[in-house]
């Protein structure tokens, strides 16, 4: 029951990161990981790739 409890936090944050600021977003995958390594499920936890930043928009001069 446990195990269920922190997979259910893990995805919840996960959820959370999908919409969040890259800043962010680093920090609650971190967290998801450690709710993952609690669960018993380290292993999958690295599974979910990080989206990379945005190019920023130079304007032109």
């Amino acid at each position: 029951m446990e195990q269920e409890f922190y997979k259910g936090l893990a995805q919840r944050v996960r959820d959370l990161a999908d919409r969040a600021d890259p800043f962010t977003r680093r920090r609650l995958l971190k967290l998801a990981e450690s709710y993952d390594a609690k669960g018993g499920r380290a292993g999958q936890a690295s599974q979910r790739a990080e989206r990379p930043l945005p190019v920023p928009r130079i304007p032109p001069t």
